[in-house]
Order: structure tokens, then C-alpha cells, then sequence
């Protein structure tokens, strides 16, 4: 084993060890976080507050018998450091290493794929259940954070476990904050639990007090079981997850391993699913995360002295769209703003406090209470990332398009997001979007276009509207161009040669790719779609004019824009040759966005090479 104990580290080797090398084991784990993240970007100020609870649960359970799952993922580096990836812990989030999230192809000791928040007591309690049936007496441990708890899967999913007896235990890692400061009920009745520390300091008491009374300390201990729920009650009065009927353990300190030891070897008698209720510090070790553990979530490359981080998000896609929409609430006192727990991700922390409404992880509320603000008379714009936007289908199919209310969807980090991986890749967003009625969608190229569609969407539509936009530095063009309704017609031509069909980011790429062409004595023109549903006719009409037809888009081919332009062409009898260049049926991996363009074959290189090759 290495200097710092790292190498080949496994959990057996955790069984192994005393309180005082665990304590110097979690130090150095620390700093290989601190060092990797600040070189990779990543996840840390999670990370940082759950390595000694990481430890304990190791200890105490035998993965990968006992099965364990981590409540969006995001939070599993400690355990790949753990179980064996130390050494490899340095490709974290690139192309082709280790995953940022838990990742079952990676390693038998993560249990199952995470990257969405809310999830996992109910996978969990699948598969408890499972091994029940299959005669297996193994445990099934899942992680969860008080944010994601607040969440309504969440809380389906207890109400289910507390009229099982699965062997299941729920560790709840509470550290008053989810991605920002955790909100509502939920939130609340943690932070009294938090402080009714007392019952099980007092229970503890009485237990070794009796337990030292010769003959008679055991008989005792079971007598006093009624005076203790007495003084349970007492304490923990409001105690949720005991009201729906299930067994409640803590809350205790999240960085005592040893304590945490003996808390997990007390769930494990109990043969039911178990609440264990530990409090931690999300950003513990590191100053600059616990001072600020929001700004240190999730970021990019940083200076570890300074705690400075190289990219300013203040040029973003994110950023234009939410300084537009402040500056228009502060004139328009309809215009309101919706967050699922993604305040700051999703720049809406300049807007007007009082039209600023954080609902926490709750996607689907979040859809349908932008629907009721909408029914009366607010312009609403609810910003949701792409790939969580998914767990809210069904309320914008009702309660936004079929409603018919104006409301507008903001769809960040729409396209590809890089190091993130395939579970936050925005996709499928214009499969899901395009096909539903009375929705109009914006993809604009440009920071400017952004702006201009955010204010056609709140001021030049009476229905629901959807603008998505990439993740990244929002670009600008001084290309000259045609601009009309929905489109803009880049280096127009009389020669109607070859034409590149395009929208989003994807245009600079197109751009590009029509300037190698002309280099190489091939006139290519760039047709980029800013409104990609309903088509613009004209946007058609101009490309049933061209002899060769390129499509690219990112996103999914099936279901995407390369089908649907291709279907308004047949309409109009279109002859001549055309080719389509989008993602696949696969799942787009890991990578930096410019490395995720270029394994998609949708840089621009490639895009000349599919006119060479597939329109020549």
C-alpha cells in the first residue's frame, strides 16, 4: 500500500483497521478529493461531507453481498476510492475513466446506475424485496440526501416500505442542503430532529446504567421499553418517518465512524427497513467548501489555495437567459420564476425575491405549479435542466399543453453537458418536446438569439412555449445572414448546391463545416433553425430548393428534427439527395463537450466529410 494508505484499498481492508487509522484513512481520502476534483472538476463539497460515513457503512455491511445504493451518485467517490479504484481515481469524469456517478459496468460494488435524485428507496426496496423471494439474507443499504428526500418518489416509496418488512435500511445523510438550502415541510421537521438529540442520549444512559445490575439488568431493560416510547414521544413528538410506521434510528454525528458503527449494527438486527438519520457537513475539510458547499457542488478546474475556480459562468448560455429574465421581471411585475432546487444552476438568483419560488427537487410540482401561476393571469418561466425536465412529462402534456396556460419551459443545458456523463446528457428533449400539441419550441444558436426568443416567448405567444439552450459560453456570430420568422439562411448562394440544416450550438459547428467545404471547392450553405417546432414552412421551402441536404443536430435521431424536416420535404416531393447526422440509439457517455462533439461525428470536420461521402 502507497504512503497514504490509498492503493488497493478495499472494504475488508476497512474492516481491518482501528478508530485511529480510519481517522488518518478519511484525511487522506480528503485530500486525494480536493486534489482530484480541483484537477478534473466534479463533485465536492458532497463528496468531502460523507467520507467518514462512507467508511462506517463499509465497516458494518459486506459488499457487495450487501447491496449498496447512493441516492443521485453523485456523492460515491469515497466508495470508488474504497473498492479498489484508488488508482485509477486520478481519470475521474474523462473520457474513457472512472464515472462520477455509481456505475455497475465499473465495478460490482455499485450496485446499480444513479444520476437522478429521489430514486433510490424505491429501487432499493425492489430489490430487498427481490432478494426476500430468492431466499437471499443479505442487507440492502441506500444512501439519501434531505434534499432528495423532500422528493415525491421519495416519499411513495417510504409510504411502501412501512408496511413491508423488507431487510432494508435508509441512511439519510443530512446536511441541510441539497444542491442549494433544502426548503419546505421536509426541511423543517429534519431540523427539529436534528435537535432532538436528547431521547437517544438519555436512552443510552439508561441501557448501560441497567445493563451493569447483576440479574436482573436484561428483565429490566426489557420492562423500561414503554417508559422509553414515552420519552421517545417526548423528544421526537413530530417525528415523521415513526408516524408512518417505521423504525427511526439518530440522529448522530455523520463524521463519528465509530458511532456510526454501532448504529448500523443495531439496524441490522432490527430485519425491517430501518431509518438511520446522521448528520454531516457537506465541505468538511476543506475551508473554502464548508464556507460556501453550494458554489463547491459541482464545478470545474480549481486552485486549491485560493479556492478560485477558471471558468466564469458569468458568459454562459445559463447566465444571458437568467440576467434577461430578471431585467424584464424588474419592469414586469407578472413575470415569475420557478426552480427545482436549481436556483443558482439555472441563474435565476437575480430575480425579485418575492416571484422567486424554489419548490426544492420536485420536478413534477414545479411543472404543474408554473400551470396554476399561469392559469391566473402570471407569466411563469420554470428553468429546468434537460435531463431532469424528463421526470416531468406527464404534467407538461396536461397541465401545460393540453391546459393550454402560457407558461414557459426553460430548458438548460439542452445538448450535450460533458463530464457529467449519460445519465445528464440533454438528448431527448426535442423527441419529447416537438411532438406535443399547442407547444412551440426555440433553440437559438446565440446568446442574442436567447435573448430575443425568452422575450417572443413571454410576449408574442398566448400558449405554452419551450426555449432550450446548451450548456456552455454563449457565442455570437458577425456572420451575415437572412433572418426571418424561426430561421436565419447563412452565405446564401445561387448555385442551391449543398445545404446544412442545423439549430442550437450545432451552428457553429455547420458554419464551419460549410467553410472547410468552400475551401475544398464545395459551396455549402448553413439553413440554422431558432425555432425548431411548429417548422417554419418557409425554412422548408428554402431546402426543397437544394440539390444535397445535410442534417445535424444534436440530439437523438429518432424523434428529432432530422425526421421531421425530412417528412415536411416529402410532403413537397423533394428529389435530391440529403443525409442526417444525430446521435444514435445509444447513450451518450462522458467526455468534455468537445471530445462528446467529436465521438458523435458532429464537429466539423466530420460534418464535411459526411458531405464529401454521403452527398457526393
Amino acid at each position: 500500500m502507497d504512503e497514504s494508505g490509498l492503493s488497493n484499498l478495499t472494504p475488508q481492508k476497512i474492516k481491518e483497521m482501528q478508530n485511529g487509522e480510519l481517522k488518518q484513512l478519511a484525511g487522506n481520502i480528503r485530500g486525494l478529493l480536493i486534489e482530484t476534483v480541483s484537477q478534473n472538476g466534479g463533485h465536492l463539497a458532497s463528496n468531502l461531507g460523507v467520507v467518514e460515513l462512507t467508511l462506517a457503512i463499509h465497516r458494518s455491511f459486506d459488499a457487495p453481498r450487501d447491496s449498496i445504493l447512493w441516492d443521485v451518485g453523485h456523492q460515491c467517490y469515497t466508495h470508488k476510492i474504497i473498492t479498489g479504484r484508488a488508482d485509477d481515481f486520478d481519470t475521474l469524469r474523462k473520457q474513457g475513466g472512472l464515472s462520477g456517478f455509481p456505475k455497475p459496468e465499473e465495478s460490482e460494488y455499485d450496485a446499480f446506475v444513479a444520476g437522478h435524485s429521489s430514486s433510490s428507496i424505491s429501487i432499493a426496496h425492489g430489490m430487498a424485496t427481490a432478494k426476500r423471494l430468492n431466499g437471499d439474507d443479505s442487507h440492502t443499504v441506500c444512501v439519501i440526501g434531505d434534499g432528495s428526500i423532500a422528493g415525491g418518489m421519495a416519499f411513495e416509496a417510504l409510504n411502501n416500505c412501512a408496511k413491508s418488512r423488507e431487510k432494508l435500511i435508509i441512511v439519510l445523510n443530512d446536511n441541510e442542503m441539497s444542491i442549494g438550502k433544502s426548503v419546505g415541510a421536509m426541511a423543517r421537521n429534519l431540523t427539529k430532529l436534528r435537535n432532538g438529540t436528547g431521547y437517544f442520549k438519555f436512552k443510552d444512559g439508561i441501557n448501560r446504567f441497567m445493563g451493569h445490575i447483576p440479574l436482573i439488568g436484561q428483565g429490566l431493560k426489557r420492562v423500561s421499553s414503554v417508559f422509553k416510547d414515552r420519552m421517545r414521544d417526548m423528544f421526537l413528538h413530530d417525528n415523521l418517518f415513526q408516524k408512518i410506521g417505521l423504525v427511526y434510528l439518530g440522529p448522530i454525528d455523520g463524521h463519528n465512524i465509530d458511532a456510526m458503527t454501532r448504529l448500523f449494527e443495531r439496524a441490522k438486527t432490527l430485519d425491517r427497513t430501518v431509518i438511520v438519520h446522521v448528520n454531516t457537513v457537506k465541505g468538511k475539510g476543506y475551508g473554502f467548501a464548508e464556507n460556501d458547499p453550494n458554489f463547491f457542488h459541482g464545478l470545474g478546474r480549481f486552485d486549491v489555495s485560493t479556492g478560485t475556480c477558471e471558468h466564469n459562468s458569468d458568459d454562459s448560455y445559463s447566465a444571458v437567459f437568467g440576467n434577461e429574465l430578471s431585467n424584464l421581471a424588474k419592469k414586469d411585475g407578472t413575470i415569475c420564476a420557478v426552480s427545482a432546487a436549481m436556483v443558482n444552476g439555472t441563474w435565476l438568483c437575480r430575480m425579485p425575491a418575492d416571484r422567486l419560488f424554489d419548490v426544492g427537487i420536485a420536478e413534477e410540482h414545479a411543472v404543474s405549479f408554473t400551470a396554476g401561476l399561469a392559469a391566473k393571469g402570471m407569466k411563469p418561466v420554470c428553468a429546468i435542466y434537460s435531463t431532469f425536465l424528463q421526470r416531468a412529462y406527464d404534467q407538461i402534456n396536461q397541465d401545460i399543453c393540453l391546459a393550454n396556460v402560457h407558461a414557459v419551459l426553460a430548458v438548460d443545458r439542452a445538448g450535450a453537458v460533458g463530464e457529467d456523463g449519460a445519465t445528464h446528457q440533454g438528448m431527448f428533449d426535442v423527441g419529447f418536446l416537438t411532438p406535443l400539441p399547442n407547444l412551440t419550441v426555440y433553440s437559438p444558436a446565440t446568446g442574442g438569439e436567447l435573448s430575443k426568443m425568452l422575450k417572443k416567448a413571454l410576449y408574442e405567444h398566448d400558449g405554452p412555449v419551450a426555449v432550450r439552450y446548451p450548456r456552455g459560453t454563449a457565442r455570437e456570430t458577425d456572420r451575415e445572414c437572412i433572418a426571418d420568422d424561426g430561421f436565419s439562411l447563412y452565405s446564401a448562394s445561387d448555385e442551391k448546391d449543398a445545404l446544412i440544416v442545423t439549430y442550437g450550438k450545432e451552428t457553429f459547428e455547420a458554419l464551419n463545416a460549410a467553410d472547410i467545404a468552400k475551401q475544398n471547392g464545395i459551396c455549402a450553405d448553413v439553413l440554422s433553425l431558432c425555432r425548431i417546432k411548429p417548422l417554419p414552412s418557409k425554412a422548408v421551402d428554402i431546402a426543397s430548393g437544394y440539390k444535397r441536404v445535410l442534417f445535424a443536430e444534436e440530439g437523438m435521431m429518432r424523434g428529432g428534427i432530422c425526421e421531421q424536416f425530412l417528412h415536411e420535404l416529402s410532403q413537397r416531393g423533394y428529389l435530391g439527395k440529403y443525409a442526417a447526422a444525430a446521435v444514435g440509439d445509444v447513450f451518450v457517455p462522458q467526455a468534455t463537450l468537445d471530445e462528446t462533439i467529436k465521438s458523435l461525428k458532429l464537429d466539423a470536420y466530420s460534418l464535411f466529410e459526411r458531405l464529401l461521402s454521403d452527398l457526393s
